[in-house]
Order: structure tokens, then sequence, then C-alpha cells
């Protein structure tokens, strides 16, 4: 079974970047995205992850051994999009934290329900505060099956123009580019 079987959407997040970028500025194999997995899926299905950050609000099954399990769950009663609302900055911002956290084991697979939504907002910001040109990732982004680019767009914007998120953004930059 190969990772595309076992997750919806996913991908190695350093290779997708190497599509516009080259190097790519996240090392390849190191950030991996996708939907939710199963009993079912190995570490090597998930990019042989040493975290997992689950933004969905149901819990992972706990199979693989030697993963640091993360749990941020989104609001469902929120629309995640919409970036300029203080709880969904909140969540980001715990979300962010968590890769920017010096203690994260690395390579990280996150995840939600779907590897679009909820991941890909956390994915796209996460990108832009490594430096990675806006354009590129809304490319990145619209890799996901189903995906729209005004929604990414418009919360990346509203990201921007918005007040400052509360993570290290240093510490994440860092986190991210390392090799």
């Amino acid at each position: 079974m190969t990772p595309s079987e076992t997750t919806a959407n996913f991908r190695d997040v350093g290779e997708a970047l190497s599509l516009w970028i080259d190097p790519p500025p996240i090392p390849m194999g190191k950030l991996h995205r996708g939907g939710k997995f199963d009993l079912l899926a190995t570490a090597a299905e998930l990019g042989n992850p040493k975290t997992i950050l689950n933004l969905r609000q149901g819990p992972d099954p706990t199979h693989l051994r030697g993963v640091n399990y993360i749990h941020v769950p989104a609001a469902n009663d929120v629309e995640n999009y919409n970036t300029s609302l203080r709880e969904v900055r909140t969540w980001i911002s715990k979300a962010l934290s968590a890769l920017a956290n010096p203690q994260t084991m690395w390579p990280v697979y996150i995840h939600c329900t779907s590897g679009r939504d909820r991941t890909g907002l956390v994915v796209a910001t996460a990108l832009l505060f490594a430096g990675v040109p806006r354009e590129v990732i809304v490319e990145e982004f619209l890799l996901s099956d189903g995906s729209e680019r005004t929604m990414i767009e418009s919360a990346l914007e509203s990201i921007v123009k918005g007040k400052p998120l509360e993570v290290d953004i240093q510490a994440l930059k860092s986190a991210l580019i390392r090799s």
C-alpha cells in the first residue's frame, strides 16, 4: 500500500516545493501532510514520522511505536479559513508552536480528516513564516483534491494583515529549514 492509498492528499512538503524552488527551503522527508490514517497505516506510509500533529477533533490510532502524538484540534463550529477570527488565530498559533517547540522530533506528519483544509491552512502559514513566496504556497495548497485558490489566498492575506500570531516565528523557521 502506498501513502496515497492510505491517506488522502498525502505528500512530502519539501518534495512538493521542489516543483517550484530548487533547492526547496524545507528539506525533503522532513514535513509530510495528509488525511487521517487507520490501524493499517505503517510509519513508512506516513513518511516515517517521529511526531504526528493531529488537527481534527477525533483521536489518532496510537499503534505506531516511537511516535510522539500531538493533538491540536480545530473547532468544528468555526470557519477555519477565516483567519481574522481570534479563535482561528489561537488554534493556528498552537499548531505552529507545536512545530516550533525544540522538543518536537522530526520528521512530522500533519493531518486532519482529508488533508486539505485544516492541514492546508497550518502548512500554508508555516511556509509563509519560513519565507516561501505566497504564489508557491498557493500552488502547494492547490495540489490537494478539492482545494480552492480564493480560500487560501484570503486566509493568508488575513494572517499577514492581522494581529501577529502568538508563535516564535524564528524558532518555527529554524525548525522547518534545518536538515
